[in-house]
């Protein structure tokens, strides 16, 4: 590790004790051309919003497909008309189990990254579908995957410095008992050109909880800052939760990334098991959207989209605490 990195590994790991020894205030928004959601929005799991040309968007499961809705602000979003763009065929590998799909605008083409099998989780590898359209007919452009052609889940696309990369939660070997977050280079939206590289394994006792697991990545951008906020233990737990790591390097570099030693959004009242999130912008203001159970014990059969807003302090995101059930979020419009 370099100085200038080592340095900014002290710095991250500095400003995160100051930010969630503390607790933050919960985060307002301003008055003015506003709208008011109720928390939470529905029923739902692995929400994905995305805005792009001031048209928001959220992508989600439909059984073995994936739909899309559409609205131009981010209030309606969630209560939007949805659309089928694909149905998986039946007897493939990748005809069932179609896990956190993922939106994605990139070389002014659409893409969506899901997760797929055959009906056995062991088979689940991440898959790329393709559009000129973001609620049109998506093909299947095929199996996106490093050499190692491991178990994984919950892909993403990260963008730096012009070049692509592609993150996911994947196992070590070809047995379950943890998961890890993988990086590997992308030589298009489609496709992978890089050996896989592991970024992150559960160390804490907060990511160890029901299982180890490093799940469900999601890329922030702060101006030229670069974090990963991912999710950590077993998703069928209560203490499912955020975690956060932080860019001070190369990308596919290990010793690049620097993880928080608090969990950055946990469970409250009404709010158990919050995880798996996307990130989102309207009216000047960013906001979080995640899933969490209104009750505790009710693992994945209760789950429900929550949307809130959230700021920056020393550099680095700060969620505050879920919202309770029935809590007025005003959306900046």
């Amino acid at each position: 590790m370099t100085f200038l990195s080592l340095f900014s590994a002290v710095a991250v790991i500095f400003a995160s004790l100051l930010n969630f020894i503390i607790p933050p205030s919960e985060i307002s928004v301003t008055e003015g051309n506003t709208a008011t959601v109720i928390t939470p929005l529905g029923g739902g799991c692995d929400p994905w919003f995305y805005e792009h040309d001031g048209k928001y968007y959220y992508c989600y499961s439909v059984g073995d497909g994936v739909g899309v809705k559409c609205s131009d602000t981010l209030a309606d979003l969630f209560y939007a008309q949805g659309r089928t763009v694909y149905k998986a065929p039946e007897g493939t590998d990748y005809s069932r189990d179609y896990w956190a799909p993922e939106l994605h605008f990139i070389n002014g083409k659409w893409y969506i990254y899901v997760c797929a099998d055959n009906g056995e989780n062991a088979n689940h590898r991440m898959y790329v579908l393709s559009c000129d359209s973001p609620q049109g007919d998506y093909v299947m452009e095929g199996k996106i995957a490093d050499s190692t052609d491991r178990w994984a889940i919950d892909g993403t696309v990260l963008e730096y410095k012009g070049e692509l990369w592609f993150v996911w939660s994947g196992w070590e070997g070809d047995t379950d008992g943890s998961q890890n977050l993988y990086i590997a280079h992308m030589s298009d939206p489609s496709h992978i050109d890089g050996e896989r590289v592991k970024i992150s394994t559960p160390t804490y006792s907060w990511e160890k909880k029901g299982m180890p697991v490093n799940e469900g990545p999601a890329v922030l951008y702060n101006g030229d800052k670069v974090y990963i906020v991912y999710s950590a233990s077993g998703s069928w737990t209560d203490d499912y939760c955020l975690g956060l790591l932080t860019l001070t390097g190369n990308p596919d570099s290990k010793n690049s990334w620097v993880k928080s030693p608090f969990p950055v959004l946990k469970k409250a009242e009404t709010a158990y098991g919050p995880g798996h999130c996307s990130f989102v912008e309207s009216g000047g203001v960013n906001y979080i959207v995640y899933h969490a159970n209104l009750e505790s014990g009710t693992g994945w059969n209760a789950r429900s989209v929550r949307i809130q807003p959230f700021s920056f302090r020393c550099g680095l995101p700060v969620f505050g605490s879920p919202a309770r059930e029935g809590a007025q979020i005003k959306i900046a419009q």
